[in-house]
């Protein structure tokens, strides 16, 4: 029997719908709660099904809504569906999939999608010879509504699709699709290109086979009139680049002059698609090659897709002259997610010793600048402007120098024009080649530094902000200059701009100020009093998006200057604001975040200073831990009561502690006294989160050497944790927990023997890894690290240890003698016990080895190593 609606209950069901489409909460609310009561009705998808395939008397929006319904019902509940209610909306759909409407087509397109994707292709063996078929209907609404549903699940199932259980459909759809390249319909072509695309990063065997006739296919559709195909024939481009640059190497040349068009294309969607081309080619090695002769076409191009769009301006008001927006609230949607980047301990390194990033090292030690996106924070899409950007940046550190010569006469006519929107793209474009063309653009640096310093000025404020971001690009230069003649005058304007009248001036202000802070350092110290005058200003003037940055901007300047930040002028300055902030916040608004952070920075440089402040710092972070932790608890316990915590709270909390006990040192002792702190610090370590733990081994290692006698207690349990986390697979986890392990080590002597079995076959792991990171072998202490670090108690401790091993077993050494040789040579100053102990050992090889064996070992020794050898040990 044919399953037929009864009037009543279909009356019922429309009357649901139309109502949910009412603009009125309530009223969305009630219709929800009847949809869940009605899903207890087996027959009720049939009615769902029934609206949007037969009741072509009602309005299409309320028939796709009944689809989209169903749509979800599926998602969720498909399994429990009765096999003849699972039959009956399979067979609707496929007789609706050329239903006259585009909506229509398209809602049942979905509905079969999310039944294939729900591992349904298997038990639904028609659907895709049936679509299959389909494609050859004459007419068109069948063809584009197959189409349509089987581009959706191409897109969702792709893998499926290639596998030997079902056959392999692709063996046959692919050809099939290749065939309707050329259809007449632009819609069809277009399903066509965008389906064999879901193959091509896969490099499926059954596309690899026709990948000629398909490359033959797309140069064929190059000048297609319809944008959509033009733009899908640059992502299969796009994508063929990456994966078969062999089948595209002949046709480089004219794939070069084809995107070279398709960038300037009058659809911005085209644009965008084709200049992702450059991005890519920057990757391949052919790029400097085949792009180098093609540059005085290509960079003009980019140059001009970095110009805000006329849509642009109009969203970020930037016509208007008179910019005094700060007074105008944000918008949450304004703003961006934070990411709290937990605490790792990395060790300093000498200046130029092979690594320029002092960072404080998250799991893969870099820092993401932004690239050369240019600042529009509002417009944080990708579009022409950005990627056009990101090409020229990729592209200068393909070419660095050489980019040059073409680069200048463009700048040139950009940087002075008349018209705002033209120089401020051409001051992007100085921005972006920063990082690949440093080395050229030095000589040019002394002129277009004062330039952009009076760009600072200037009366639009689009081009004050892009002026902001170019110049931080070259603050390493800057800084490295006299001080009267770039330093001064760069941070004096850039400060002015702190407090500009424009919110989007502010942002790209302060995170530019952040950015010269760190190349700066222990340089900004004379002019600290006005930079935190201005910084503490802005506290009363800034709005909820631009306070965050405003934090990072302190943070940084305390990592920066480090201890002379504690002086009772500048504390007094800078406290009270950053506390009433600390009083206002609740524990569980997530602006806590970047103030725990800032705080975290401020109490390590402040040490002594922070003092008055850190009681109840202290005892807030103790209880955002336990509340954390509690939640959690109670969260697995019943999920369906509590939701689970965000542990940023908890992270960032261990991470101001760390700050406090690096600042405060001995001052903490009574506060941890007088706490829970260790027992909730051992329930962190065993967190499965890997940034929970990683930030709870940094402050056990900081608890170990500010107030060991708390830590004692737990050694045991505490060793035994550390010992299971010394898993290079999480870089930052290991590396703290070896850290904090040499921490407890130095403060245990002797008695760390028996803990040794716990740890030490892991770390001999470590060290014996190939490409282990620079970070972990410092802290699990190898001599080809430790040479390239400054002297400081880390190293000092790192090499008692070695001399230690050596004097138990000085067989062990002898086949690396050289390298021992070369990582005592990297001290500057060795206290005088140490230096004793060098001494003690290289004459005791030399007494060992015999006179004329030493002479061997010293002539292979290059100069500089054995003069500091014999300077230092006397030998």
């Amino acid at each position: 029997m044919e399953w037929k609606p009864e009037p009543e209950g279909l009356r019922q069901i429309l009357t649901l719908l139309k109502e949910s489409q009412s603009p009125d909460t309530v009223t969305q609310r009630a219709v929800q709660q009847k949809l869940e009561e009605l899903n207890k009705y087996p027959d009720f998808n049939n009615y769902l099904i029934f609206v949007l395939t037969k009741l072509v008397s009602e309005e299409e929006p309320t028939r796709s809504l009944s689809g989209l319904i169903l749509k979800n019902n599926v998602k969720a509940h498909y399994n429990n569906f009765l096999p003849e209610v699972a039959e009956f909306i399979k067979r609707e759909c496929l007789s609706a999939v050329g239903d006259p409407s585009p909506l229509i087509r398209a809602t049942v397109g979905i509905i079969i999608t999310t039944i294939a994707s729900k591992g349904e292709l298997t038990s639904w063996p028609e659907l895709l010879p049936a679509l299959c078929h389909m494609l050859d209907s004459q007419d068109y609404n069948v063809c584009e509504g197959a189409f349509g549903a089987l581009q959706k699940i191409c897109e969702d199932t792709a893998e499926v699709l290639d596998c030997d259980e079902l056959n392999r459909p692709l063996n046959v759809l692919i050809p099939k699709f290749l065939q309707f390249f050329r259809h007449s319909s632009p819609k069809i072509r277009c399903h066509a290109i965008a389906c064999v695309n879901y193959f091509i990063m896969g490099r499926t065997q059954a596309l690899m086979l026709h990948i000629d006739s398909f490359i033959e296919n797309l140069f064929h559709l190059a000048a297609d009139e319809d944008p959509d195909v033009r733009k899908n024939v640059c992502h299969a481009l796009v994508l063929l680049l990456e994966v078969r640059l062999d089948r595209l190497i002949p046709h480089l040349p004219n794939i070069i002059e084809y995107m070279l068009i398709r960038t300037q294309d009058a659809e911005e969607g085209v644009a965008l698609e084709a200049c992702e081309f450059w991005l890519s080619l920057a990757e391949q090695n052919v790029c400097r090659e085949v792009l180098g002769p093609r540059l005085p076409a290509l960079l003009p191009v980019l140059v001009r897709g970095m110009r805000y769009s006329e849509m642009d301006v109009i969203l970020l008001r930037g016509d208007r002259d008179d910019d005094a927006d700060d007074a105008e609230p944000d918008r949450e949607s304004d703003i961006r997610p934070r990411f709290h980047k937990p605490r790792s301990h990395t060790i300093k390194h000498n200046a130029g010793a092979g690594d320029s990033n002092m960072s404080g090292g998250g799991e893969s030690d870099e820092e993401d600048d932004g690239g050369a996106e240019g600042d529009d924070g509002s417009l944080s899409d990708w579009n022409l402007r950005k990627c056009s950007a990101a090409a020229l940046d990729v592209l200068a550190n393909v070419f660095g120098a050489d980019l040059l010569p073409v680069l200048f006469p463009i700048l040139k006519e950009t940087l002075f024009h008349n018209n705002w929107i033209i120089k401020e793209s051409g001051i992007l474009a100085l921005g972006a080649v920063a990082d690949g063309c440093m080395g050229g653009m030095v000589p040019h640096l002394p002129d277009l530094v004062p330039y952009l310093v009076c760009c600072l000025s200037e009366r639009k404020a689009l081009v004050r902000s892009i002026t902001c971001w170019t110049l931080c690009r070259y603050s390493h230069w800057i800084v490295s200059q006299s001080h009267d003649q770039y330093l001064r005058p760069v941070m004096t304007e850039l400060l002015k701009r702190v407090l500009d009248n424009n919110k989007r001036v502010q942002e790209a202000a302060c995170s530019a100020f952040a950015t010269l802070e760190e190349e700066a350092c222990t340089e900004l110290v004379p002019y600290l009093g006005h930079i935190l005058q201005t910084l503490v200003y802005a506290f009363g003037r800034y709005q909820h998006k631009n306070l965050l940055i405003l934090y990072d901007a302190i943070g940084t300047l305390a990592d920066s200057v480090g201890h002379h930040l504690n002086k009772p002028e500048y504390i007094n300055l800078l406290m009270p604001p950053l506390i009433t902030k600390w009083n206002v916040l609740k524990d569980e608004d997530k602006d806590l975040f970047p103030l725990l952070e800032c705080l975290s920075s401020v109490a390590t440089a402040l040490q002594s200073g922070f003092l008055p402040y850190c009681e109840p710092v202290f005892r807030r972070c103790v209880s955002l831990i336990e509340q954390t932790l509690n939640q959690n608890i109670a969260n697995s316990q019943s999920p369906e009561q509590f939701e689970a915590p965000d542990k940023d709270f908890m992270i960032v909390a261990l991470d101001l502690l760390s700050g406090l006990a690096e600042g405060l040192d001995g001052h903490i002792d009574h506060l941890v006294h007088n706490s829970n702190l260790m027992q909730l610090l051992y329930q962190c370590m065993g967190d499965p989160m890997p940034e929970v733990r990683q930030s709870s081994f940094a402050l056990l290692g900081d608890l170990t050497k500010a107030c060991f006698q708390h830590v004692h207690l737990y050694i045991p349990e505490f060793l035994t944790i550390l010992g299971m986390n010394l898993n290079p697979e999480l870089i930052s986890v290991c590396n703290n927990a070896t850290w904090a392990i040499g921490e407890i080590s130095i403060k245990l002597g002797p008695e760390t023997s028996k803990y040794i079995p716990l740890v030490l076959g892991h770390l001999v792991d470590i060290i014996n890894r190939p490409n282990t990171p620079k970070t972990l072998l410092e802290n699990t202490g190898k001599c080809t690290s430790l040479r390239n670090i400054r002297d400081n108690d880390e190293k000092d401790s790192a090499f008692r240890g070695i001399c230690q091993m050596i004097q138990i077993n000085p067989g062990g050494v002898v086949t690396d003698f050289l390298y021992f040789c070369d990582a005592i040579a990297s001290w500057s100053h060795p206290k005088d016990d140490l230096k004793e102990m060098f001494t003690k050992i290289l004459h005791g090889f030399k007494n060992q080895v015999g006179e004329e064996n030493w002479r061997r070992f010293t002539d292979q020794l290059p100069v500089q190593l054995s003069s500091r050898l014999s300077a230092m040990c006397d030998i």
